[in-house]
């Protein structure tokens, strides 16, 4: 058979007719898993290298394979090279243009190995860099959030329960939670990056190789922790794929909670902040408008992040030991949660920037839903009241306060002093915003005090990440 009907693939001898049109282009994933390209160098490399040491391929072959693989990436680079839909793959795509170049070294560049634990290798290479570049922009949002508490730090603005006004808190207190979130999330990605660290190359096709192989070299070489202990396990393994997209999920639930919240306050309902242009766009037919449509997308694409995790689980979840062809289907969900992670990480990061508060209308939202009650309970119970009475108290206090049209600071002091003996005019002094705020002077409070103390930790915390 001709190279045409291709007869001259890496496995064809086998096979007495050439593979279907239709199945070809089923089955060949060189259109999306090229971009493992960098990886399949680097591990070749390190495998040829190896093979060398141990005197199984002759150094005249090594020096023939580096050769020949600084010259292909050069061509990728550039784009003049030639992806071939016949060759299947990113690997048989390299193998074959290296083969071109250097003749017979690069067919035994394949001694020792398959393309199980090859593709094994290349996207846990790919992954690992992914992780890092995505842990950096992590740390870029967080720097973001944390200069946006520090100088909204003392900025009064209601709290929420319920999506109903609950108890004063700061601006920056608000944005320090989503820098705790964020920092779990670069947490996980660590954790993860540790237990995908470990070297499948060297288990072949399922049992391992008949040949002299040092696999702990290798290891070192890549700057892997050590190899994977198992060989069925090494190249039917995918569980970091999943372990990464499940923190990739985490990290865009995060992002949606932001965004569900930085929707609402920049509408003329709320009104507490305002994004750059740059960052909204208009209506074709309204003049007037402004919409969030980063948050909105993002909040969006956490959808889409979700379901890439539900289809490598279900992709998993039926598969014997050891390799299958389903685990193809492996990349283009982890590609693309890569990407819409790192774009969205990116966006916020430089979006988060921009935003500016709105003082006075989130002061006049805190003062409308008699979020210093709690306070005024607390009160009563440091002057001897058990808290389900004060409670009570209070709740008689606030329902007064809505007959006359009021909020509980305007209450007389006859008012007060009917609702409870242990009610006087100093109960003023804890029912001011800023008094509640000050109250809570305690790690993890709300207290602005407490904020910039938090901003600084936070600061430091960032400062120590690799």
């Amino acid at each position: 058979m001709s190279d045409k009907d291709g007869a001259n693939k890496a496995w064809s001898g086998r096979f007495a007719e050439a593979v279907d049109d239709r199945v070809k282009r089923y089955t060949a994933s060189v259109g999306f898993d090229r971009r493992l390209w960098r990886a399949d160098i680097q591990g070749s490399l390190a495998h040829a290298r190896m093979l060398a040491r141990q005197g199984i391929l002759p150094a005249s072959d090594l020096a023939a394979i580096e050769s020949g693989m600084v010259q292909i990436a050069q061509e990728i680079e550039s784009g003049s090279f030639a992806w071939n839909l016949d060759d299947e793959d990113v690997h048989l795509n390299i193998e074959k243009r290296l083969t071109a170049l250097v003749g017979d070294a690069g067919k035994r560049l394949h001694t020792g190995r398959s393309r199980n634990d090859q593709v094994a290798t290349d996207i846990r290479l790919f992954l690992r860099d992914e992780i890092d570049r995505i842990a950096k922009l992590l740390g870029d949002l967080q720097s973001a959030l944390i200069d946006l508490a520090e100088r909204e730090a003392g900025t009064v603005m209601p709290g929420f329960t319920h999506l109903q006004v609950a108890q004063p808190v700061t601006f920056g207190h608000h944005m320090l939670a989503y820098v705790e979130m964020f920092a779990r999330d670069h947490a996980r990605l660590a954790d993860c990056r540790t237990r995908m660290n470990r070297l499948p190359l060297g288990a072949a096709a399922l049992a391992g190789t008949t040949f002299a192989i040092d696999r702990e070299s290798v290891a070192r070489e890549l700057g892997f922790d050590g190899v994977a202990e198992n060989s069925l396990d090494a190249v039917s393994d995918r569980d970091f794929a999943i372990e990464f997209t499940a923190a990739a999920a985490l990290i865009m639930t995060h992002v949606s909670r932001l965004s569900e919240e930085l929707i609402l306050w920049m509408s003329p309902r709320f009104g507490f902040i305002a994004i750059a242009d740059g960052f909204c766009t208009g209506s074709s037919i309204m003049p007037q408008k402004r919409n969030p449509d980063v948050p909105e997308l993002a909040r969006g694409k956490t959808g889409r992040v979700n379901g890439h995790l539900i289809g490598l689980l279900t992709l998993m979840k039926g598969q014997p030991l050891a390799y299958n062809k389903d685990n193809q289907e492996d990349k283009e969900p982890l590609f693309d949660t890569i990407d819409t992670v790192a774009d969205t990480l990116a966006i916020f990061a430089a979006m988060m920037a921009t935003v500016r508060v709105v003082p006075q209308r989130m002061r006049a939202a805190a003062l409308e839903g008699f979020s210093t009650a709690t306070d005024l309970a607390d009160l009563l119970v440091k002057r001897g009241l058990p808290f389900r009475d004060a409670h009570e108290v209070v709740a008689r206090a606030v329902r007064r306060a809505e007959e006359l049209r009021c909020g509980l600071e305007d209450l007389a002091a006859t008012e007060l002093a009917a609702l409870s003996p242990k009610l006087d005019e100093s109960a003023r002094a804890v029912l001011s915003l800023e008094g509640s705020l000050a109250a809570r002077n305690h790690v993890g409070g709300t207290a602005p005090d407490q904020v910039r103390a938090a901003v600084a930790r936070a600061r430091a915390r960032l400062a120590r990440l690799p």
